[in-house]
């Protein structure tokens, strides 16, 4: 899909819904930060990042209008500097014709991708993936014990507990790098109604039914 098909379709949920999805299929998350950031600039906020589809394999960016007057202006600012976007002009954080930030959006698209990283790892850490995980290894185990390859059955299980564990380790050192990163950008940890850790800008709160980023 070229560049200016993408952006109008971005700018057609802008202008119809409260809530835009920016999907990657491929889980380029650098890609999905850009466009992310390209519609915070006609007056959204991020909201999460999940993985969805056949295999999780798709990137879901969710964001939300922000009904607070600061971001209206921006919206207005933004359609006024940017009329012809998605027709062949300028597309506010994008170099002209590519999915590339501008030197001046490179910063804002980084800490957004920053925030994609971390939601989806937390998502995947999650209880439910670690035992799915876990039933993998112990059917592996029970597999060939029933065919009597007790060697086997005990040298397999070992190795891929070792990988799953020294996976969820890097992972869990990434998860608290990017946390780290976003603290000191000053973004805010915080509970979601779930349990979930997500970081919020200061002064936003989590998204609700009425008016989701109200103070």
């Amino acid at each position: 899909m070229s560049v200016d098909r993408q952006i109008s379709a971005l700018l057609k949920q802008i202008a119809t819904q409260d809530v835009v999805v920016v999907t990657n299929e491929f889980s380029h998350a650098g890609r999905a930060a850009t466009l992310a950031h390209v519609v915070e600039q006609y007056g959204f906020e991020y909201a999460e990042t999940r993985r969805e589809g056949h295999n999780s394999r798709t990137l879901a960016v969710y964001l939300y209008r922000d009904p607070a007057p600061e971001a209206r202006a921006r919206e207005a600012a933004t359609i006024a500097a940017h009329p012809q976007a998605g027709m062949g002009g300028t597309v506010p954080g994008l170099q002209p014709g590519t999915l590339k930030p501008t030197p001046e959006a490179a910063e804002a698209v980084a800490l957004t991708k920053a925030r994609i990283g971390f939601d989806v790892m937390t998502q995947m850490a999650g209880a439910r993936k670690m035992g799915f995980a876990w039933f993998c290894v112990a059917g592996l185990v029970v597999t060939l014990l029933i065919c009597q390859l007790y060697v086997g059955a005990l040298a397999g299980g070992a190795a891929l507990a070792g990988l799953l564990l020294g996976g969820v380790k890097i992972s869990e050192v990434r998860r608290q790098r990017l946390a780290q990163r976003l603290q000191e950008a000053g973004f805010t940890p915080v509970r979601d109604e779930s349990g979930r850790q997500r970081f919020l800008r200061p002064g936003q709160q989590l998204p609700g039914h009425a008016n989701p980023f109200a103070a």
